[in-house]
C-alpha cells in the first residue's frame, strides 16, 4: 500500500532516528544495549499500522543483519487481523522479503537464518506473566521435537549460523496498553528497539531507567522520544471525517434514537448515489444486564416484551417502531435470557467469542447494540452514527467510542457533508451533570483532534445539525493536470539513469557501520563481542526511486496522476540491488528529482470540459450559529469566521448567485509545485455570466509560488463556462517587475488576477469594493 506524505515522513523519521542511535548505542552491560525508544503519536484512523510497517521495512534496509521483529497487540482478534494484513494482506508489499509468522509457529531455523528478516505476531498474554509457568507455556518450555531450548530462550539468543546476534525490534501497535509487567518480560529479551503507537504519548514506569539513560547520556529531549503526526494532515488526506457532531438528549431513549435514524436515512440515501456506494452503519452503546428500579434477576423472569434491559428496549424500538429489518440488527454482548422466557427468534445475539466475532464481521449488520466490550480491532469506516446511553455517558467512555466512528469511508470526503460527519446522540437523565460531561468532552476532543470541526448541542430534541440543499443546483467544471508534454523529458531523464544490475563498487554504501554482537568461541568457552559491520541490506533501485518521488512530490504514488504514472518502472535496470548509502542510490535519487522537475515544468493545470462537472452539494448548518443570505445557493451557513462573514455579506449584495466552498469536499484546483501534490480549495464560488469566479481570501502564500501563473491561467479544452481564480489579500500590496511583493499599508484589500503574463493587483478600500473587483470578468 502506498503512503501519504505525512505517513512516509513519520516512518522515515523513526527509521532514521534508529539508524543514528544504532551506530553507537548505550550499553546496560557488556552484551546488552539500552533499547532505542520511540512512540508514534497519531490520531485514530491515521494509518498507524501502515506507518509502523513502513518504518520496520526502512529499519531493515539500514541494518547489517536481518532483524527479528516482535509485533504485539493486546487482543487475539487484533493479532489475527495484523497477521492477515502483514503476511498476505494490504500491508504485505510494505514488508517485502519478510517471513511473517505467529510466534508459536516459529522454528529454530527461522531464528538462525542470517539472510531473511523475520516478523512474529503475538498477543501480550502469551508471555506477560509473573513466572514462566503462566501464560502460554509453549513460549517458556522446550519443544523437544523442534529444539532443546524454549522459544523464549531462542528469542533471547536469536543467533545466526555464523554467530551474529540478530537485532530485535519490538512493535506494540496499542502502546497505551503497554504495562510494567509486559515491559519487564520484553526487556529480558534485550531488544534493540521498542516502538509503540498510540493516540497519546504513553510509556510505562518500567521504562523510566531507559528514558533517563537516553536523556542523561544522549541528551534526548521529550520530542526525541516521539514521532507525531499532525491531525490536520490526516483530515486533509480524507482518512478521517471532517466533523464531529454531538447532541445531548435529556429525553427518552426513543427521541435520541429517532434523531439518529433520521440522519442515518439521509446518509444512506446520499451513499447510494456514489460511484462506489456503501451502507452507513450505527452503533448503540449501553449497559447489558442492568435495569432501572429492579434487580436483573427479576427482569429475567419476564417475557421479553416486558423486559427493561437496555439492549432489548433499543432492539424493540428499532424493530417495532422504526421498522428496521431484524436481520440488520445484532446485539453483541452477553445478554441473558432464561429457558422459560427466551429471546425472540429474530433477535440475533453474539456473546463475544472469537467465532462470534467472525460471524459478526460476516453478518452485514447495520445496527450494532453493544457495551464497551466490543473487541478492539473493529474499526469499520462505514460506521458514522453512535447512540450512547446514560450509564455509558462519561467523558472518558464517550471519547473511547469516538474512535469507532471517526474513520472516513473510501478515504474520500464527499459532496454531501452528512457522509463526512461522525454523529453522536448522547442520552442522560440530569441536565446539569450532562452539561459538565459535554464540556469535558469538548476539551478532550479539542486537544486530541484540534483540526476536526466540533459541534455540540447540549439540549437537543431533534437533529444536531440541519442539512441545507443548494437551490438552485449549480455546477463547476472540474480542473485537473494535463501532463502529455511532460512524457518526453521524463523519458529522457529515466533513459540517462545508469544500470547497476551487475553490481560493482558504486552499489556499496559508505559510512553505514553498525555495532552487532558476534559469538566468539564455542560451547562453554563461547562469548560475545561487539563488532562493526559496514554494509546494510540491499534494496532495489525501484524502491529508492519510488520513495524519492514520494518525498519530492507528496501524493505522487497514492493519488491518481503524478509523475510515477509516466515512468515505466518495470524496466530491468530498476531491479538492481543497491545499498541505501551507496553512490548508486544517490544517482537514482537524482534521477527521481529530475523526473519530478520535468513533470512540474511541462505539465499544466487545465479545465476538463469532457468529464462530469463538480456539482455543489448540500451543507450542514448549526442552527445556533446560522447566518441567513438571499443570493447564496444555500440560504444559511454556519461556522463563518469574521473575515469570511464580511465577504459573504458583500457577495450577497452583488445580487450574483454564490456559494461557500467547503474545504475537503468542495471544488478544488490541483497545485503544480515541487515538494507537494496538494490541492487548493477557494473560499467562495460566484457564477457570473459564462464564468465561475473562485475567490479566496487567505491565499496570499500562493502569490509567491513559482507555479502561480499556472494557477491563475487555467487552460480550457472546450468552450463552456470558464473557471477564473481571484485571490484577495489584506492590506495594500504592490507586485514589482521582478515578481517581489511590497506591502504598502494594512488598509483595505488587494485583489489579484493574471494579466498579460504578469501578476496584477488592484487595491480596494473595503470588502464591498474588493468583491466588486473580483467578480468583474474578464
Amino acid at each position: 500500500m502506498q503512503l501519504f506524505k505525512f505517513q512516509e515522513a513519520a516512518s522515515t523519521q523513526i527509521a532514521e532516528r534508529y539508524a543514528t542511535y544504532a551506530i553507537d548505542p548505550l550499553l546496560v552491560d557488556r552484551t546488552t544495549s539500552v533499547p532505542f525508544l520511540q512512540t508514534l503519536v497519531s490520531i485514530t484512523g491515521s494509518g498507524k499500522t501502515l506507518i509502523l510497517a513502513d518504518a520496520i521495512s526502512q529499519i531493515r534496509d539500514r541494518m547489517s543483519v536481518p532483524p527479528v521483529v516482535l509485533w504485539m497487540s493486546k487482543g487475539r482478534i487484533v493479532v489475527s487481523q495484523a497477521y492477515a494484513n502483514l503476511s498476505a494482506g494490504k500491508y504485505a508489499d510494505n514488508l517485502a522479503g519478510f517471513t511473517v509468522k505467529p510466534l508459536l509457529q516459529v522454528a529454530p531455523s527461522d531464528l538462525d537464518d542470517g539472510a531473511t528478516p523475520l516478523l512474529l505476531v503475538v498477543t501480550v498474554g502469551k508471555f506477560a506473566v509473573e513466572d514462566d509457568a503462566g501464560g502460554d507455556r509453549k513460549v517458556f518450555q522446550a519443544q523437544l521435537d523442534l529444539a532443546s531450548e524454549s522459544l523464549w530462550d531462542l528469542l533471547r539468543k536469536r543467533r545466526t549460523q555464523s554467530g551474529l546476534r540478530r537485532p530485535l525490534v519490538v512493535v506494540y501497535d496499542e502502546g497505551h496498553n503497554l504495562s510494567d509487567l509486559q515491559t519487564r518480560r520484553l526487556l529480558e529479551l534485550s531488544p534493540d528497539a521498542i516502538i509503540s503507537a498510540s493516540a497519546t504519548m504513553a510509556l510505562p514506569e518500567r521504562l523510566e531507567s531507559t528514558i533517563n539513560r537516553l536523556r542523561n547520556d544522549r541528551g534526548w529531549q521529550t520530542a526525541d522520544f516521539t514521532t507525531s503526526v499532525a491531525s490536520t494532515e490526516v483530515v486533509e488526506a480524507a482518512l478521517v471525517k471532517e466533523r464531529i457532531a454531538i447532541g445531548g438528549y435529556v429525553t427518552p431513549m426513543e427521541t435520541a434514537v429517532d434523531a439518529l435514524l433520521a440522519d442515518m436515512a439521509d446518509a444512506q440515501a446520499a451513499a447510494a448515489t456514489l460511484a462506489e456506494p456503501f451502507r452507513p452503519k450505527a452503533i448503540y452503546v449501553c449497559s447489558t444486564n442492568t435495569v432501572d428500579g429492579a434487580p436483573i434477576s427479576e427482569d429475567l423472569k419476564r417475557p421479553y416484551t416486558e423486559r427493561q434491559a437496555r439492549p432489548i428496549l433499543i432492539w424493540r424500538h428499532l424493530v417495532e417502531n422504526a421498522g428496521i429489518d431484524p436481520s440488520k440488527i445484532v446485539i453483541y454482548s452477553q445478554l441473558k435470557f432464561t429457558k422459560n422466557f427466551p429471546a425472540p427468534r429474530t433477535m440475533r445475539i453474539l456473546s463475544g467469542g472469537d467465532k462470534d466475532y467472525t460471524s459478526f464481521l460476516q453478518g452485514g449488520f447495520e445496527h450494532i447494540i453493544f457495551n464497551l466490550g466490543l473487541q478492539e480491532g473493529w474499526d469499520d469506516p462505514t460506521c458514522g452514527f453512535a447512540y450512547i446511553d446514560k450509564e455509558m455517558a462519561s467523558a472518558r467512555q464517550i471519547t473511547q467510542v469516538i474512535g469507532r466512528v471517526l474513520r472516513q469511508p473510501g478515504a474520500e470526503h464527499y459532496s454531501d457533508p452528512v457522509l463526512n460527519t461522525a454523529h453522536f446522540y448522547i442520552r442522560s437523565d440530569e441536565k446539569g451533570v450532562f452539561d459538565d460531561i459535554l464540556e469535558d468532552v469538548r476539551q478532550q476532543l479539542g486537544s486530541a483532534h484540534p483540526d476536526i470541526e466540533l459541534v455540540i448541542k447540549k439540549s437537543a430534541s431533534g437533529r444536531v445539525m440541519e442539512k441545507v440543499e443548494p437551490n438552485p443546483p449549480r455546477t463547476v467544471p472540474t480542473v485537473g493536470i494535463h501532463s502529455e508534454s511532460a512524457k518526453k523529458p521524463i523519458a529522457e531523464a529515466v533513459a540517462k539513469m545508469l544500470d547497476f544490475t551487475s553490481g560493482g563498487e558504486n552499489t556499496v554504501g559508505q559510512g553505514s557501520r553498525m555495532l552487532v554482537l558476534q559469538e566468539v568461541g564455542t560451547g562453554a568457552e563461547a562469548n560475545y563481542e561487539w563488532v562493526e559491520i559496514e554494509h546494510s541490506n540491499r534494496v532495489t533501485a525501484r524502491a529508492i526511486f519510488r520513495r524519492e518521488l514520494q518525498r519530492l512530490y507528496s501524493g505522487a504514488l497514492r493519488r491518481a496522476g503524478g509523475p510515477i504514472n509516466l515512468v515505466d518502472i518495470e524496466i530491468p535496470k530498476f531491479d538492481a540491488l543497491i545499498e541505501l548509502t551507496s553512490p548508486a542510490a544517490d544517482h537514482v535519487r537524482e534521477v527521481a528529482r529530475k523526473v519530478v522537475e520535468a513533470y512540474v515544468a511541462h505539465s499544466r493545470i487545465f479545465q476538463n470540459d469532457f468529464d462530469a462537472p463538480h456539482s455543489v452539494g448540500p451543507v450542514l448548518v448549526d442552527p445556533s450559529d446560522a447566518q441567513t443570505f438571499t443570493k447564496a445557493l444555500h440560504k444559511r451557513y454556519s461556522g463563518l469566521n469574521g473575515l469570511e462573514l464580511k465577504f459573504a455579506r458583500a457577495l450577497d449584495r452583488t445580487q450574483r448567485v454564490w456559494a461557500r466552498n467547503p474545504r475537503g469536499s468542495g471544488f478544488y484546483v490541483p497545485l503544480l509545485e515541487l515538494g507537494t501534490a496538494s490541492t487548493y480549495w477557494p473560499d467562495f464560488l460566484v457564477w457570473v455570466d459564462r464564468a465561475v469566479i473562485a475567490i479566496d481570501t487567505k491565499g496570499d502564500h500562493l502569490l509567491l509560488e513559482a507555479g502561480a501563473s499556472k494557477l491563475f491561467d487555467i487552460d480550457t479544452l472546450g468552450e463552456p463556462a470558464k473557471v477564473v481564480l481571484r485571490l484577495i489579500s489584506e492590506g495594500e500590496t504592490i507586485a514589482t517587475a521582478s515578481g517581489q511583493l511590497n506591502h504598502v499599508s494594512k488598509v483595505g484589500y488587494t485583489v489579484w488576477s493574471w494579466k498579460n503574463g504578469k501578476l496584477h493587483g488592484v487595491h480596494a478600500a473595503d470588502e464591498r469594493e474588493a468583491v466588486k473587483l473580483a467578480v468583474a470578468f474578464p
